[in-house]
């Protein structure tokens, strides 16, 4: 038994001086033109094989070194040490290829299936971390220094996953035995030609047989688009339909879930409104509903994982998470936004309604991966204490003037 703890203990800690090696490099980020260029024009699978086992172990040893950084407490959280095992399993899996020959396919064959391996056992991180913040919270609570620091961990973890998972998908339906024909047309997940108010239409009538499912009802939409650059033509960009799917869909769900609870009991709703636009730089995607908006005081906290206005899932082990309830929606949709050097806002009329706006970068070669780097910037911001405020802060209480004396 001594034998197989001091075996174990010995193979941790050369992995571990694996991710601190590979943790010095920084991940490279890449364009859409570059996924579309590799895709289309020279699609290789030794090209492929060769870029991935150098830059997967970077970007999982970069998110690897910030996990470390967490509240002892919440590393010790069943659910996020599941996490920590799966990025560690996944880690010494292409590590394996290092020094493999890549012009032997069946090397290259072998790593296309650890990479789908990889893949399907990271399918249910973001619902996984999910509920390691929901036991850490109930156990411990939470002050002001450790929800800034998990907000700031939980934006650069998750993206640091949706940009592994691109590199894992564009991979394994390049080479992958299996091929999609339901979309012939896409270069792995990103299609050269999005038609933007198809994936609209289709996030608008899956939010709407939710939405009449759990309401007996739902708003109507109203779609308009506008092309600069060629008036008149359907708009059409290069980028990852379910990305944008993502997004729309849940800004349709929220500005209905509004709209439906204002009106009540009401026969008629007013529609929800969607307007697509393209410029020279910007595709910009607004939906706009009258389901009564929120204070400005609430819309930061709107992206602030754990904060949902809807109850509460139960856990069940046997299925995937659910993320209603965990308050995940808006902020991954953010974070699908900004991958791609976009966007999303919201600017609510309280009273009125909202309006939240999705920026997409228009010109393929500006579409940039956006990464997390672990240095020493992103290390100061887990030590980061809160210290006292530069602007003085307005009590409850209005000042009584009348009891001020001067000296």
């Amino acid at each position: 038994m001594r034998i197989l703890r001091a075996l174990m203990k010995n193979a941790a800690a050369a992995v571990g001086k694996q991710v601190d090696f590979y943790s010095r490099f920084s991940p490279s980020p890449l364009s859409m033109k570059q996924f579309l260029d590799f895709g289309s024009e020279n699609a290789c699978e030794k090209t492929s094989f060769v870029f991935l086992r150098q830059e997967l172990p970077v970007r999982l040893a970069n998110i690897m070194k910030e996990i470390s950084l967490l509240p002892d407490n919440l590393l010790k959280t069943p659910s996020v040490r599941l996490v920590q095992g799966w990025y560690m399993q996944s880690f010494q899996d292409i590590l394996e290829f290092k020094d493999k020959d890549a012009d032997d396919d069946k090397v290259t064959h072998a790593f296309t299936d650890a990479v789908i391996k990889i893949r399907n056992r990271h399918n249910d991180v973001v619902p996984t971390m999910a509920q390691g913040v929901v036991e850490y919270k109930e156990s411990y609570g939470t002050d002001p220094i450790t929800s800034q620091n998990m907000q700031y961990f939980l934006d650069r973890f998750y993206m640091s996953r949706i940009s592994i998972r691109m590199l894992l998908n564009q991979h394994t339906l390049l080479f992958g035995d299996k091929v999609n024909p339901a979309h012939p047309k896409q270069i792995g997940s990103i299609d050269p030609h999005c038609h933007v108010t198809d994936v609209v239409r289709d996030a608008y009538e899956n939010a709407r047989n939710l939405c009449d499912r759990y309401y007996m009802n739902s708003p109507e939409l109203v779609l308009e688009e506008f092309n600069a650059e060629e008036s008149g033509k359907p708009i059409s960009v290069g980028y990852v339909p379910s990305h944008l799917y993502h997004m729309v869909f849940e800004l349709f769900k929220n500005a209905m879930r509004a709209t439906m609870e204002l009106y009540g009991d009401s026969l008629e709703y007013p529609p929800v409104q969607a307007h697509v636009a393209l410029g020279l730089e910007d595709l910009t995607i607004k939906v706009s509903d009258r389901g009564g908006g929120v204070p400005l005081r609430k819309i930061d906290r709107l992206f602030t994982y754990t904060y949902s206005t809807a109850p509460m899932p139960l856990m069940d082990s046997s299925r995937a998470t659910p993320l209603a309830g965990f308050g995940y929606g808006l902020p991954i949709s953010r974070l699908y936004a900004r991958y791609f050097q976009g966007d999303l806002k919201l600017y609510s009329l309280e009273g009125f309604g909202t309006d939240a706006v999705i920026y997409i970068r228009a010109l393929s070669t500006e579409s940039i991966e956006r990464l997390p780097v672990y240095n020493k910037s992103a290390w100061k911001n887990y030590k980061t204490f809160h210290e006292a405020d530069d602007w003085c802060v307005p009590s409850k209480e209005p000042k009584d003037m009348t009891t001020f004396r001067s000296s």
